[in-house]
């Protein structure tokens, strides 16, 4: 699976669908989200189980709130609906290799809940 534009409309249908979700949120003038972007799709391409979607954020104001984004690039990972992993910056390819094994592993039902 290559990697897919994620917008407000189709948010909750990938959200439904899908048990590891790893979110790019980006915008085109960001040099640093220009030099992420290939380390990206390659490990997407890499792991063809695991939705890779991006999300522009000069297009999706409301998203991008929502999911709190405050720099770019920002890489959000969720897993059964529940945020696990939220970063900002450039991020590896071998980190990025190490996160993903990292998401498979984690159980979201270990996890501490904020109250």
């Amino acid at each position: 699976m290559s990697v897919k534009i994620v917008t407000e409309k189709n948010i909750e249908e990938i959200l439904d669908k899908n048990q590891i979700i790893f979110l790019d949120f980006w915008a085109s003038w960001c040099e640093p989200c220009k030099v992420f972007a290939p380390i990206y799709e390659r490990v997407a391409t890499a792991h063809p189980d695991i939705f890779f979607g991006k999300v522009n954020t000069e297009n999706e104001l409301l998203l991008s709130s929502d999911f709190n984004i405050r720099s770019i690039p920002t890489l959000v990972i969720l897993k059964e609906g529940t945020i696990i992993f939220s970063e900002s910056g450039v991020i590896p390819e071998y980190v990025m290799t190490n996160i993903v094994s990292m998401a498979r592993k984690i159980d979201v039902n270990n996890l501490e809940k904020d109250d």
